[in-house]
């Protein structure tokens, strides 16, 4: 059986504890099996890209990081 959030993607959330608190932004992504959420410009990280065919001059981007659901209230 799989473990159950009570956050969906595409609702609207605020960030209740951590760095980020009083932040909101728009699920893009729910882990139930981690428990954790993808919260749209919240728990941003800094990911280091290889020179590729799709990223032809590599370097730095900002990515959203994956939350603990417990972070996050529903608005």
């Amino acid at each position: 059986m799989r473990p159950k959030l009570h956050v969906r993607r595409g609702d609207t959330v605020e960030v209740v504890t951590g760095n980020a608190r009083g932040q909101r932004g728009r699920v893009l992504r729910s882990i139930p099996e981690k428990g954790r959420v993808v919260v749209e410009g919240v728990n941003l990280v800094w990911k280091h890209m290889r020179r590729s065919r799709e990223h032809p001059r590599g370097g730095r981007i900002q990515i959203e990081a994956p939350m603990h659901a417990s972070n996050v209230m529903l608005l």
